[in-house]
């Protein structure tokens, strides 16, 4: 007896698979977006998309079957249920605004094109906090948590390029960037690390922030 096929749709490795807790009304992240701090709330909806292994349904690589194919119909139940889940995580406004899309990919596009755009207010401002940014009352570890929050932000707006001529991969620009960071982060500390900063300025090559962490 030849092997029936198992359907997509019950199978756990499939991308159509929807488990029976999924449902429309689920959260994929706690808060909202309002518009605000869009590559934090991009990052946190990617990483639940992807343990539920539906990130293809937002970056294309799975596009709705043709009308005659057999997974047509499981594409868009599970295309329904994605555009659910993003509205869901949309303050009124914004899930207003994309509501007539019929897609998930295209409301996903739509927010990436109207908020994911690097521009010189986001960068001043991350800049500008990363400048205010000192130890002061906090614990070093308090501090350094502030300080990495913003480097990720400045990262995901402002990525550095990499180097499409030689091998290096541009490490030579990441680890220019990590000393900079590592000084920056160094300089703010408190007075009374003074004899450790000095230890850690005269090494080098300089260690990483971890490692100095």
């Amino acid at each position: 007896m030849a092997n029936v096929p198992m359907d997509p749709c019950q199978n756990p490795s499939s991308p159509f698979y929807l488990h029976p807790s999924d449902n429309p009304g689920m959260k994929l992240v706690s808060d909202q977006f309002d518009g605000k701090n869009y590559n934090d709330w991009k990052r946190s909806i990617m990483i639940s998309l992807s343990a539920k292994n539906k990130l293809g349904f937002i970056d294309g690589t799975i596009a709705k079957p043709a009308i005659t194919d057999v997974h047509c119909k499981a594409w868009e139940r599970c295309n329904s249920m994605m555009t659910s889940w993003l509205l869901g995580v949309l303050d009124q406004e914004l899930a207003r605004s994309v509501l007539y899309f019929t897609s998930a990919k295209e409301i996903w596009d739509n927010l990436a094109e109207r908020f994911g755009q690097a521009s010189g207010t986001t960068m001043f401002a991350l800049l500008q906090a990363l400048h205010d940014t000192k130890q002061g009352t906090d614990s070093v570890s308090s501090y350094f948590t502030k300080m990495k929050m913003l480097w990720d932000q400045i990262d995901s707006v402002d990525p550095l390029p990499s180097c499409g001529s030689c091998d290096c991969d541009g490490r030579k620009l990441v680890k220019s960037q990590d000393d900079r960071r590592l000084i920056d982060f160094l300089m703010k500390l408190n007075e009374g690390f003074d004899i450790l900063r000095g230890s850690i300025l005269i090494m080098s090559p300089l260690p990483t922030i971890a490692h100095v962490y």
